[in-house]
């Protein structure tokens, strides 16, 4: 058995900041009432999302709910709340999507985009990027490479992890596939 890597989603208590992971991906997050409370939320390309991104933000003890959107698609979205203004504040410029200056990978950040936005193609596993935040993609490729994760931006849009070592890497820090999801779509060397 491998030693555990401090930087693993499996070696640290889950925690409200662990959601910028639906950030990363195509996640948004929304202020209200003058920045005393917000919300994040979620649009899913895939059903089989839903039940464990509900089940990640219940281990951080918030709640969510699953919704249409107006174009039919699936949202796991949070209530309004004030202990989610401090990550909404950070990833916000005004109503823009920004990656925070100081933006740091973990396991559990990676686990949670992988969840929100993670598949393979091939031989290689994509984390999804948000099309409307193209601002957002680099420093999200400078925030993976300083984790060792070298990737490559696709057209998708999405960071593409690619080779053995760097794939391994990857398992490592998101762990184990949470209940529910197949190990076919799980990160793995």
């Amino acid at each position: 058995m491998g030693q555990l890597s401090f930087f693993s989603a499996e070696a640290r208590t889950p925690g409200v900041a662990d959601l910028a992971g639906l950030l990363c991906g195509p996640g948004q997050a929304m202020g209200f009432a003058r920045g005393t409370a917000a919300r994040v939320s979620v649009a899913l390309r895939d059903e089989w999302r839903a039940a464990p991104l509900r089940q990640v933000c219940a281990e951080r003890g918030v709640t969510s709910e699953i919704c249409m959107s107006e174009d039919g698609s699936r949202i796991v979205r949070t209530p309004f709340r004030t202990d989610l203004t401090g990550l909404a504040a950070r990833w916000l410029d005004g109503t823009t999507k920004v990656v925070p200056r100081d933006f740091t990978l973990d396991g559990a950040i990676l686990r949670v985009w992988a969840l929100a936005s993670g598949h393979w193609v091939e031989s290689a596993y994509l984390l999804g990027l948000d099309p409307d935040a193209p601002g957002t993609h680099e420093p999200l490729k400078n925030a993976l490479l300083a984790s060792g994760l070298p990737c490559t931006l696709v057209d998708a849009p999405a960071l593409r992890v690619t080779g053995r070592r760097r794939l391994a890497r990857l398992a490592e820090l998101v762990g184990r596939p949470p209940r529910g999801v197949a190990e076919r779509t799980w990160p793995a060397a």
